[in-house]
């Protein structure tokens, strides 16, 4: 593989990581009740990542990147995404935002590299695409560690 190569499977990796997050995200979001803050800032997420997953089809297309090899790729992801989100027990709140926050570093790291391979691969047209993205994924994963614990003292508290 070249390095366009490699930059556009990074791409299909990047659209099938969103739509995982996606489900994630509106499962969680549909489960919590308690916690409306959380709820809401899930939501808002949740919308910034249609979002992203629009941008990147933009990318994709613009790219002339098959979209057929994303349903592998999305296969992939979706192992990765489901074993980080999965089934959670009574102290499914405070595992969800852990477990979140994980997946949100995973993105960064991953829109990192991605930014480094659209610069290389001489991709101009995506790098604010990638760079817009990259710092939503920041700002959702600052504010998930930031209300960590105001999440698990009300889980405590409920109890």
């Amino acid at each position: 593989m070249n390095r366009i190569e490699h930059y556009h499977d990074w791409l299909r990796d990047a659209h099938a990581m969103e739509k995982q997050a996606e489900s994630m995200l509106e499962s969680m979001a549909s489960r919590i009740d308690n916690y409306p803050e959380l709820r809401a800032r899930i939501e808002q997420h949740l919308s910034e990542t249609k979002n992203q997953i629009v941008q990147l089809e933009t990318i994709l297309d613009r790219n002339d990147i098959s979209r057929s090899v994303i349903k592998d790729s999305m296969s992939k992801m979706a192992a990765l995404g489901q074993s980080i989100g999965g089934i959670f027990p009574s102290d499914e709140i405070v595992k969800g935002s852990i477990s979140g926050y994980v997946f949100e570093q995973f993105e960064i790291a991953c829109y990192t590299s991605l930014l480094a391979a659209a610069k290389n691969a001489g991709d101009t047209a995506s790098i604010p695409t990638i760079e817009a993205i990259l710092n939503e994924e920041k700002q959702m994963a600052d504010w998930l560690i930031q209300n960590i614990p105001q999440t698990t003292e009300k889980f405590f508290n409920s109890l």
